[in-house]
């Protein structure tokens, strides 16, 4: 054999392996990871579903693909990463209800899980629980179902509790219902309920500058703008001396007084089951939406001294995390 041959056929032979893996790669079935808020406030939950996804056999690299991708909650970037994902041709999609009009606006196709949806029914965008239909299925966080009880959490720790601000995101229909069903709910306690309406990062600040005096406690929907600039809401909450609740422990670790709602890590577990069944064949509009079966109630100490509100102890028995 000529010396230039031989060297040409180590030279594929070399190679050969670095070209078949890159084939099995191109291969793989792939995940679009569609993160709403930052990557920072995600990361637990995305750690919670890989982990999940590896329990199930699909091993991040060599048998599933994921494609990270973050809004940073800014609604306008929505339409831009569905788009994307349909170009990269993604087997399933993973993220949270307030991207699935763009989403659907881009695929009719591809199946979307949701980890964390705040109303499906109420939003439409599932036909029913039971069988949800077209391309969307997951977890329900049932907002609506969780506002009376955490206002009743509040007035445990606030018993003379007569007015309340509510902090929504307009822009996302889910936050704007779960802000009218504060409001009711509010009515029902006796209590004075003032809405803030917010569509930006930049509108946060001025509207709750506008309504602070007299405000007692401060109520915060669920949404990914609001997460992403839970730092920035506690501020201007703690030093006007305004007790905050939400949906979300991510909030009490960022200086909110407590937050009740299901556990986030659990649904995106939970979401990597959807996935599994999916990439095994499963159609998504046959899979029923499922509802939370864990429940956090987190309660930042600290805060409620700097406050000056006593935590009943009754309550702080209660609690499944205190932060002190």
């Amino acid at each position: 054999m000529k010396r230039r041959e031989f060297i040409t056929l180590i030279s594929g032979v070399a190679a050969w392996p670095l070209a078949a893996r890159a084939q099995q790669v191109g291969k793989l079935p792939t995940v679009g990871l569609f993160g709403v808020a930052t990557a920072s406030v995600w990361s637990p939950w995305v750690a919670a579903l890989v982990q999940r996804l590896h329990e199930l056999g699909w091993i991040e690299g060599r048998t599933v693909a994921i494609e990270y991708r973050w809004a940073e909650g800014r609604s306008e970037r929505f339409g831009e990463i569905a788009a994307e994902f349909v170009r990269l041709k993604v087997d399933v999609i993973v993220t949270g209800q307030s991207t699935v009009p763009a989403l659907k606006q881009a695929t009719s196709v591809i199946p979307i899980v949701l980890a964390i949806a705040i109303d499906p029914i109420g939003t439409g965008t599932v036909a029913s629980l039971a069988r949800p239909g077209g391309n969307v299925t997951g977890l329900s966080l049932q907002a609506p179902d969780l506002v009376g009880k955490r206002l009743e959490l509040l007035r445990e720790v606030i018993p003379t509790l007569r007015r309340l601000a509510i902090l929504a995101n307009i822009g996302f229909p889910a936050a704007e219902l779960e802000m009218g069903e504060v409001a009711a709910a509010a009515r029902t306690l006796g209590i004075d309920a003032v809405r803030l309406e917010v569509q930006r990062a930049e509108d946060i600040a001025p509207a709750f500058e506008a309504h602070k005096a007299g405000t007692e406690a401060l109520y915060l929907t669920s949404d990914a703008l609001l997460n992403s600039n839970r730092i920035r809401i506690n501020t201007l909450a703690n030093i006007a001396r305004v007790a905050t609740i939400s949906a979300v422990k991510e909030f009490v670790e960022a200086g909110s007084l407590m937050s009740y709602g299901p556990s986030y890590p659990d649904l995106f577990r939970r979401a990597a089951d959807y996935i599994d069944k999916i990439l095994r064949g499963a159609k998504p509009g046959d899979l029923p939406v499922e509802q939370p079966t864990k429940f956090d109630l987190v309660i930042n100490l600290t805060t409620a001294k700097a406050l000056g509100l006593e935590v009943p102890p009754t309550l702080l028995a209660r609690a499944d995390e205190v932060i002190e």
